[in-house]
This record gives structure tokens, sequence and C-alpha cells, in this order.
């Protein structure tokens, strides 16, 4: 006789600790079988056998795994499409039904839409909670029920909504008892996922009150650690959103703002899917984007002529992680100077950041280009040598990452910054005059 379960499908919440959906089916009738897919739909689609992000989710995994072995449980990792996985899951158990955390990007909308209907079919019932935000869909918006698409005014409401309660810790890992009992199933490995070991480094999972304290001082500053490097951990669960938010509403209004700017453009891409492809402002559309393959393999290969640029992109290339200032400014040079398609950046950005999250990249990226909510006006084009000036006026940065950039050896620069400016413009304007008209 298969045993009677309910299972709890890990996606980008890879803890056991305050775990909002994983609490709810600790809480239930059934011992909770925990399962974890790497999905091949999204694998097949990565092109680096090294992914550093698949390291880190096996990770996650490993250590997850410790602790449920401890508990007389363990993880059931599976490797394949979702469908096919949990077809196969429901010969082995009797499932009751699911539990797992919301995920909002279009993708995931689409697979959780199937699952649910394939779910119904076998009588399963399939719970989905809020986890990886604070407030999600449409639960802060305006006064008429729409979505806010101005950052500012978001913000507000969100923090006049908030509360204690909703910031509270879920004792997910206080009920291991409630997890189903059964040898430990080992795990399979990169190799037999087709991946192999990265040399890239994850930062750990933690924080320090005085990086959050000084945040606002320090944040805009690459040469200084000043950020909190937690962005991977945010994007994957190892780390609850709602400790980092509690922390952060305590110690630093500038720290807990940019927790918000992360549930305001996962609130953007469940209420405007089409953003992942199109503009925003759709007259951004029309933008005759010069898109010059050599000068984008120079922007992406940290060839630009630019240190501040270059630097950046170096940084991005050997350890997977940009700074937030920089990731500014790079950009900027893309979409402005050389006129290269947004959506260009974004997809490199994509395949190389461990913080990979497309409602957040996608966000960052329009706003850089102008053409997303709540971006910056076209006709702000960042001065590289004024940015470096500002934020790193020691050449600190720049010399860790180009320890040439006053060698003869250096490129000259792709384009001169006024002409750029000029063109940029120019195009910018000619698009957005000719799409009113």
């Amino acid at each position: 006789m298969k045993p009677a379960v309910s299972v709890f499908w890990f996606r980008r919440d890879l803890r056991l600790q305050d775990n909002a959906g994983l609490f709810k089916a600790l809480q239930g009738p059934h011992s909770v079988l925990p399962v974890f897919i790497f999905d091949k739909a999204i694998l097949d689609e990565l092109e680096d056998p090294a992914d550093a992000r698949v390291n880190f989710i096996h990770g996650a995994l490993l250590g997850m795994q410790e602790q449920l072995v401890k508990a007389g449980s363990t993880l059931v990792v599976r490797h394949g499409f979702v469908k096919p996985v949990f077809e196969a899951l429901c010969q082995e158990y009797d499932i009751r039904s699911i539990y797992t955390n919301s995920d909002y990007e279009p993708y995931a909308r689409a697979r959780d839409e199937e699952m649910s209907a394939f779910f119904a079919s076998r009588s399963i019932d399939f719970f989905m909670l809020k986890d990886q935000v604070i407030f999600e869909k449409a639960e802060v918006v305006k006064d008429d029920g729409l979505p806010y698409t101005i950052f500012t005014p978001y913000s507000r409401k969100w923090r006049a909504k908030i509360t204690a309660d909703q910031l509270r810790s879920l004792g997910s890992e206080k009920l291991v008892a409630s997890f189903y009992r059964q040898k430990p199933i080992e795990l399979p490995s990169l190799r037999q996922l087709k991946f192999k070991a990265s040399t890239i480094s994850f930062p750990a999972p933690v924080w320090t009150k005085e990086i959050i304290k000084r945040y606002k001082e320090q944040r805009d500053f690459p040469a200084v650690a000043g950020t909190s490097r937690l962005s991977v951990h945010l994007r994957f669960g190892t780390i609850s959103i709602r400790a980092l938010a509690r922390e952060a509403g305590a110690l630093n209004e500038s720290f807990l703002s940019e927790l918000i700017w992360r549930d305001f453009y996962q609130m953007i891409i469940w209420h405007f899917p089409q953003v992942v492809a199109s503009s925003f402002k759709p007259a951004y559309d029309a933008i005759k984007w010069r898109n010059d393959a050599a000068e984008y393999e120079a922007w992406c290969e940290g060839r630009t002529g630019y240190p501040i640029v270059d630097a950046g992109m170096r940084e991005l290339n050997q350890t997977g992680f940009m700074h937030n200032r920089v990731r500014m400014i790079v950009a900027s040079f893309l979409t402005k100077h050389l006129l290269i398609d947004w959506r260009w950046g974004e997809a490199y950005f994509a395949k190389k950041l461990l913080d990979f999250d497309l409602a957040a990249n996608n966000g960052g990226w329009q706003w850089a280009a102008g053409s997303g909510c709540d971006a910056a006006p076209y006709f702000r084009v960042f001065n590289p040598y004024i940015q470096t000036k500002k934020f790193d006026p020691e050449l600190r940065y720049i010399q860790k990452w180009v320890p040439e950039y006053q060698a003869l050896s250096y490129p000259a620069p792709l384009v001169q910054h006024d002409l750029a400016r000029e063109r940029c413009l120019k195009v910018y304007g000619a698009a957005l005059k000719d799409r009113k008209g």
C-alpha cells in the first residue's frame, strides 16, 4: 500500500527555516514529503556546464538534506520536466496535497497553471503560499484597485500596510517531526545533471547590523564592502525575506527601501508580464538601436575603453556579481552610449549574474534604458568619468579589475562621451517624436 503524504515542492525557497509554504504543509493532516525538481525546461536553456547557480542550488539542497536526514527524513530530488516527474511521484506515493510557494514570472505561472489542472485531475489539492515577497500581486495597489507604476507612492502604501505580524518568523523548522520518515535518498550529482563544479564562490548567508546601519552612506562605492551581498540568497530563498525586512526596518530605511523595490518589480511582472519581451512604455520599442555586434562583444568582455564600465563587466565575468551602482553605469553605457538594445544587456546579465532574478533584472535594465516604469528619463545619460570621480575617486575598484587602465595596451574609448550623448538624444528623441505623431 502506497503511503499517504503531502508534498512540499521546493523552488526558490531553499531553506527549512521560516518557510511559509512549508510551515503550512507541516501543519496539515499528512506527513510531508519534501521534493525538489531540477526542471529540464530551465536547465536545458543554460549554456555554461559550470553554471554557478546550479552549483549554488545543489549546495543548498545538500545542506537541507543534512538537516532532513537528522530528522529521519530525506529530500527527494528529481531531474526532468515537471509534469512527468509528478506523474512518477504519484505512482510511488499516495499524494493527497501539494504545497509550494508562489512564483510570479511568466514561465512559472504557465507551469503552475498546467500543474494545477493536472493535480485537480488526480483529486490532489494544490496550495500556493506567499513567501519570497512581503506583499504580492494586488496586495499593494492604488485606491482605485489599479497597480502602481511609480515606485514612490507604491513604497508609501507598502510602508503604511506593513505590520509586525506580516514580518513574524514562521517556525517551520520546529515542525520537523511532521516530515515523512524514510531512509535517505542520495541526491543526483552535478555530473548526473550534466553540469560540473564552478570556480565561483558564494557569499555567506549572513548579514551584519553594521552593514545595514551604514548602508545608505556606503552602498554607492564599489571599492567598499558596504552592501550585504545577500541578493543571491534572496533569489534562491536560502534566507527569509521576512527576517531581513525585520532587521532592515529597525536599522536602516534605505536598506528596507531596496527590499520594497524588490516587491515592486515582482508586482510589475505579475500585472504586466509583457515587459519580459517589450518596453513597459511601448513608445520606446520604436527606438532604432545600432546593435553593433563588435561593440557589444567589447562591452561583454570589458574592453570599452571606459575603466569603470570595464571594471564592472570583468567583475561580473569573474565572480558572477556586480556592484549595484556599477550595474546602472554599464547598463546606461550599453543602451545610451552604444545604442544597443536593452534586451541584449538583460540577456547577458541573465547568463552571468548569480542573483539573476527576471523581475529585478528586467526592471533595472528598462530603468536604465528609460523604457521602464518609473525609469530614468531618456535624456539622463550617465557620464562614466563623473560616475568614477563620485563613486571610485581613488580608483581602487578600477585598479582591482582593470590594472592596465593607464597602459598603452588599454583600448581607446569605443565612443566619445559627448558625441555618444548627442547621438543618443537624437535617436531617442526621433523615435519618441515619431511615436507621438
